[in-house]
């Protein structure tokens, strides 16, 4: 049998969505032979996003909007959300460099701009790229920092994210980095010391064209649309894999500085989900079939340590349209859940871990005919579906509170009587119970009422995106991957969803890709220079 075929290079990434390309920008600039390979063609759950970078402390951006803020403003806010997941300096550090973060991605071709959306929402349309983006100005946080628009989307129609990425492959093939497709990496190379010194692959690089082609077709369509509908991206993804055993050979990779794992985390692989996460199904898988814990699963078989593997984001958005905060989200025994004004994802971990997944959302005859009349100029063309959906099938009506709770299957008296603690609030000019600031605040009090149904459960027409936050533990000024102990992991780093990091306790839009940066570009510059001592992106 002849000998699988061998190539080499300073520093090997896989995986390439957002952190992988920045881990290989990085790399190249400080001087490294950079390989990228991915298991398709590269893009991830990066090039599925909305393209929104969470950043702050006054961007340019921000500055054209005419909106004051300040590092220590986002470090009190994030510190709430982020929690102990990662140290205080390394959070200082993130929200220090977070408006050279903007910079340098601008520098690499990716366009951002300072136009404002007026109106509360979980992504806004194509007129705006700065907006909320987290639960800045809900009444809990506004109370600890001055809240402030964060989220900074990339300028391009529909969600952004294939923009994004397509600037920041640009970026790194510029900068000579070698870029291998439909490449699986096995199992990680070691040394006699136990560093990592490379990787085995499973490739297609020697495959038949017409093989190659149809394994990138079957990707890209099982990527999208089969992201909505989940039935034909398994479908397709069969026909991937199939290709993949009929025709990968093995390709062995030197890599003689450093390998760097940014494959992204494991929603796609159930066997995963049921182990660490149990509660969190029914929900849609927000990235490719490559999100399957490849990455973390190598980092593992080398000693390597996990932490937050249990945390999900389960994105459960009440908006647009914006005049559905002016509603009440309630549970079975119609007892309020959350204030509506905070982020989608806080209000799917809410629903999903008090309140068995049920909730359903009270708004009466003016808020719905509002929302008929502002909810297509605020959404993207799938928000409009889900708005329709939701004023539609979504929803049952009466004339009463306790006949559309009885409709519903929702408690009577329960919901009439968070029905009148929150219309006295909303009258009387007192605290909301659930701390809903009062600029959202409505009376319901207009018949028909409506209980929207907005569970958290397997469904077309208002799903609910997840992905994990856990991964690979990795020491904070580095990107080094550590073991159980502590210790390093030599010649091996994380990056992205593969890692812990930023966004791995607490989610909000554009933490996540701001973190493939912030961590991607750590990884990338210290495994090209393992000597360099503290991080060259502070």
């Amino acid at each position: 049998m002849a000998d699988p075929a061998e190539t080499y290079t300073d520093v090997l990434v896989i995986g390439f969505g957002a952190a992988g390309a920045c881990a290989a920008i990085e790399a190249a600039e400080a001087g490294a032979e950079v390989l990228v390979v991915d298991r398709f063609a590269g893009g991830g759950a990066s090039a599925l996003s909305g393209g929104v970078v969470y950043a702050g402390g006054g961007t340019e951006q921000q500055r054209a909007a005419g909106v004051p803020d300040s590092e220590q403003a986002m470090y009190d806010y994030l510190r709430l959300e982020v929690g102990d997941v990662v140290a205080e300096s390394t959070l200082r550090r993130f929200c220090a460099g977070s408006t050279a973060m903007i910079t340098w991605l601008e520098r690499h071709g990716v366009p951002f701009e300072g136009s404002l959306c007026p109106d509360k929402t979980s992504y806004p349309n194509d007129d705006y790229y700065l907006y909320y983006s987290g639960s800045e100005a809900a009444g809990a946080f506004r109370q600890v920092a001055p809240p402030a628009p964060r989220g900074h989307r990339a300028k391009g129609r529909g969600t952004s994210g294939r923009l994004l990425f397509a600037r920041l492959a640009a970026a790194a093939r510029r900068r000579g980095v070698r870029v291998l497709p439909q490449s699986r990496a096995r199992t990680l190379l070691t040394g006699p010391d136990g560093e990592v010194t490379g990787a085995v692959l499973d490739s297609l690089r020697g495959a038949p064209a017409w093989a190659r082609v149809t394994h990138r077709l079957l990707a890209r369509y099982a990527a999208k649309p089969g992201l909505y509908v989940p039935a034909l991206g398994k479908l397709l993804n069969r026909g991937v894999a199939a290709i993949e055993r009929g025709f990968a050979r093995e390709l062995r990779v030197t890599a003689r500085r450093g390998v760097v794992l940014a494959a992204g985390g494991f929603v796609a692989n159930r066997g995963l989900m049921r182990e660490h996460a149990p509660a969190y199904r029914g929900g849609l898988a927000l990235g490719t079939a490559g999100d399957d814990g490849s990455g973390i699963r190598l980092g593992v078989e080398v000693g390597a340590a996990t932490a937050a593997l249990d945390r999900v984001s389960a994105w459960r958005f009440l908006t647009p349209p914006s005049a559905f905060l002016g509603g009440i989200l309630v549970d079975a025994d119609g007892r309020r859940v959350i204030d509506e004004s905070r982020y989608g994802a806080a209000v799917g971990a809410e629903l999903i871990n008090r309140h068995g997944g049920r909730g359903w959302l009270l708004i009466d005859r003016e808020i719905a005919r509002e929302s008929w009349r502002t909810a297509r100029a605020q959404s993207q063309w799938f928000q409009w579906l889900q708005a329709l959906y939701l004023l539609g099938r979504g929803r049952v009506s009466a004339g009463s509170i306790q006949a559309v709770a009885r409709r519903a299957g929702v408690h009577p008296d329960g919901l009439a009587a968070s029905v009148e603690a929150y219309n006295a609030a909303a009258e009387g000019g007192g605290g909301d119970p659930a701390g809903k600031p009062a600029e959202f605040l409505r009376p319901l009090r207009t018949p028909p009422y409506s209980l929207v149904d907005v569970s958290i459960r397997p469904n077309l027409g208002y799903p609910c995106p997840m992905l994990t936050l856990g991964g690979l533990v990795v020491d904070e000024d580095t990107g080094q991957v550590r073991q159980g102990g502590g210790e390093p992991v030599p010649g091996l780093y994380a990056a992205g969803r593969s890692a812990v990091g930023i966004c791995s306790r607490s989610y909000v839009s554009g933490l996540s890709l701001a973190d493939c940066v912030f961590s991607g570009r750590r990884a990338g510059s210290h495994a090209a220079v393992p000597a360099v001592h503290g991080s060259i992106v502070d």
